[in-house]
């Protein structure tokens, strides 16, 4: 049985595909059940990786792209991970919105 945690989390995961279509093919990949025996250890390593964002290669996206990884078998962070995913949606659109703003809006006299 399916929770409505996992559900929204699907969803959530086939909306990003489609908003980032670079992730599209990975996060199909990662959310079929043969993909378990990998999903985890790959999540785990991508969560490492992301806490050493410091060094060269790695970097803090590697955070995130590990927990939407062991999302998919944690039921714990389910609800988590898709109340992050929801909330910086949110933020992408109202920074989107207030860079377009900013660039219509029109210089004040004696600028320019």
């Amino acid at each position: 049985m399916t929770s409505k945690a996992e559900i929204r989390l699907e969803r959530l995961y086939a909306r990003l595909g489609r908003q980032i279509p670079a992730l599209a093919g990975f996060l199909a990949w990662a959310r079929r059940p043969s993909a378990r025996p990998a999903r985890i250890p790959i999540g785990v390593l991508l969560v490492l990786g992301g806490t050493f964002s410091i060094l060269p290669i790695l970097g803090i996206w590697m955070l995130p792209l590990g927990l939407l990884l062991l999302a998919v078998d944690l039921p714990p962070l389910q609800t988590p991970i898709a109340w992050a995913i929801i909330k910086g949606e949110r933020w992408w659109a109202l920074r989107k919105r207030r860079k377009g703003a900013a660039a219509r809006k029109p210089l004040r006299e004696g600028q320019g």
